[in-house]
């Protein structure tokens, strides 16, 4: 087991430099997408999850497939690509955006001062456990974060990342801290919860969590598993296979794009 705050700080000096004052981030692509209606996504190099059913995991940790951008390059890539292809939404993906902060706002800011919306796509560990982190996001009102539950209780979440389970609470303090700070929950930031795994039971105790903080937060985004041809490679070596809830790449319902 591992713990998923210590390895963010040595993940971070990895994916992570400085250079002429400003915090530079490692990045696999650039890319439009048919998520969220269509959304202009950049896929960050570098994760404080080792989950074992991860798309990403041909890159997520691999600093070898990466490329170094500032904040503004990242920005002003992401924005130009919007505007060509007519979409309001831009996101970071891939692996965890968090880890390098001043990165992450840099691009936020920007990308929000030119009028689009920026879709945080995060685990929520490290929100969970900086308030302050959470506050500091908190005053973008173009930003709407989407935090993503790797399992649906701690015993899930250990058996699905092989972090300690007790860091799976975090995840429901990035909510509680968000909320607090002033994010609409069910607008601004909400919920989404990979159930490839999942008891019909833990389910409901995790709505009821998610109750507990707000009941706007029991609108979930639940993730299945996509049978991509990598990741059922990664399924069957880590035992993971077969998933309980999937579909197909060709066949995702129009209810989860």
């Amino acid at each position: 087991m591992y713990d998923p705050l210590e390895l963010s700080k040595r993940i971070y000096k990895v994916v992570s430099r400085t250079k002429n004052n400003l915090e530079e981030r490692l990045y696999f692509r650039f890319r439009r997408d048919r998520w969220y209606g269509g959304i202009i996504s950049a896929d960050v190099i570098g994760c404080n999850l080792v989950c074992r059913f991860c798309w990403a995991w041909y890159f997520r940790n691999n600093p070898w497939k990466g490329r170094w951008h500032d904040p503004f390059r990242v920005a002003e890539k992401l924005t130009y690509m919007a505007g060509k292809y007519g979409l309001r939404f831009i996101r970071l993906t891939g692996a965890e955006p968090t880890i390098t902060r001043k990165h992450l706002i840099d691009v936020i800011e920007y990308v929000t001062d030119h009028g689009y919306y920026f879709i945080l796509e995060t685990n929520g560990i490290l929100l969970g456990a900086y308030p302050d982190y959470a506050e500091e996001l908190s005053k973008y009102s173009k930003l709407i974060v989407r935090v993503s539950f790797k399992g649906v209780t701690p015993n899930e979440f250990q058996y699905l990342t092989g972090a300690k389970k007790d860091a799976w609470y975090l995840q429901l303090s990035a909510l509680e801290n968000l909320i607090e700070h002033g994010m609409r929950p069910g607008e601004q930031v909400y919920p989404a919860a990979m159930i490839g795994w999942s008891k019909d039971q833990d389910i409901e105790w995790f709505l009821e969590k998610l109750r507990a903080i707000h009941p706007a937060l029991m609108e979930v985004d639940w993730e299945y598993v996509i049978l991509y041809r990598h990741v059922v490679k990664l399924l069957r070596k880590t035992g993971l296979w077969p998933p309980r809830r999937y579909v197909y790449p060709g066949k995702i319902p129009e209810e989860m794009i």
